[in-house]
C-alpha cells in the first residue's frame, strides 16, 4: 500500500482518497481533502495557512530537522523479502518511533519553557509600570522609613540578638 502526502498541507494520503491535480505541464498535485484542493486553487500558500505542517515548520513550531524522519524517506529500489530482516526492521522502527515521541515531548517543553519566560516578563514590567494601581501613595511614603520595610520575622530576630 503506497501513502501519497498532500501537496498543501503534507498529510498521508491513503489509496482511494483524495484529488489528483494534473496541470498542462505534466506535474502533478495531490490533495487529501477538498479543503487543500480549494485553497490550492485560491493560490494561497501553504506557508501562511495556520493549519498546515508547512506553517509550523516555518515558524518553529514542530520538530522539522531530526534523524528520526530518515526512515520515513521514500526508497523505489525493491528489496527481496528476508523475515530477518523484516523482524529487526519492525523492531527498529518501534524504537525510532519511541525515540521520536520522548524528542518531540522534549521539543514542545523547551518551546513552552520560553513562552512562560516571556509571559513573566510581560508581568514584572506591567506590574512595575502600574504599581500605582496597587499602592496607595501614603503607603509609598510610609514605606520609606526601615523599619516598615522589616518584616515581622526579621523583627524578632533583631530583638532576640539585642537580648543576648
Amino acid at each position: 500500500m503506497r501513502l501519497e502526502t498532500c501537496w498543501f498541507c503534507s498529510s498521508n494520503i491513503y489509496p482511494g482518497r483524495g484529488v489528483m491535480f494534473a496541470r498542462n505541464d505534466g506535474t502533478v498535485f495531490r490533495f487529501c481533502r477538498s479543503k487543500c484542493h480549494n485553497n490550492f486553487k485560491m493560490k494561497r500558500n501553504p506557508r501562511k495557512v495556520k493549519w498546515t505542517k508547512a506553517y509550523r515548520a516555518a515558524k518553529g513550531k514542530d520538530l522539522t530537522n531530526d534523524t528520526t524522519f530518515e526512515l520515513e524517506r521514500k526508497r523505489n529500489r525493491p528489496e527481496r523479502y528476508n523475515r530477518e530482516v523484516m523482524q529487526k526492521t519492525l523492531k527498529a522502527m518501534e524504537k525510532i518511533t519511541e525515540i521520536r515521541h520522548k524528542r518531540e515531548s522534549r521539543f514542545i517543553a523547551n518551546r513552552l519553557k520560553e513562552r512562560k519566560r516571556q509571559e513573566r516578563k510581560l508581568a514584572r514590567k506591567e506590574l512595575e509600570q502600574e504599581i500605582h494601581l496597587i499602592k496607595s501613595p501614603a503607603a509609598t511614603v510610609a514605606s520609606t522609613s526601615k523599619d516598615k520595610l522589616k518584616t515581622p520575622v526579621e523583627k524578632l530576630r533583631r530583638r532576640e540578638a539585642m537580648q543576648e
